[in-house]
């Protein structure tokens, strides 16, 4: 990875739809160039998907939550995968820090919302379930 390589993942970073181009220009290289070089990033995995950042409240969307949940050690797996197969998370992680696992979770209301959170503090092996309940998206 140098540089332009660099600049291409910054630049989708804040727009995925930056034309080749743009990028092309920018880095003095030809559009091919930039094409050969984005599709190695994909085939490596350093470009996952390209997507769009939506605002869950302009959707209607009012019971949304970043949460924490702690787990028993050796059920910290079995929990992670229990949790990927809800519908409703958009994010899910797997982390160190304060939590052991960390998500994001859209819901239609707070009453859904905290129906969900009691489901998931029932699950064999979580401990603590701590959520953040926003209250408005910025970017």
């Amino acid at each position: 990875m140098d540089k332009k390589d660099e600049l291409i993942l910054k630049t989708f970073m804040h727009n995925s739809r930056t034309p080749v181009t743009h990028l092309a220009n920018k880095m003095g290289i030809t559009e091919t160039a930039v094409r050969k070089r984005i599709a190695k990033l994909e085939r490596f995995g350093a470009i996952k998907a390209y997507t769009a950042i939506i605002d869950p409240f302009f959707m209607g969307f009012s019971g949304i939550a970043l949460v924490g949940v702690d787990t028993n050690p050796e059920k910290m797996l079995s929990v992670f995968e229990k949790i990927k197969k809800i519908s409703r998370i958009r994010y899910l992680a797997l982390t160190s820090g304060d939590h052991m696992i960390m998500f994001e979770i859209w819901c239609r209301n707070e009453k859904i919302l905290n129906e969900e959170l009691k489901k998931i503090k029932k699950l064999d092996g979580v401990t603590k379930v701590c959520p953040a309940v926003l209250m408005k998206r910025i970017e």
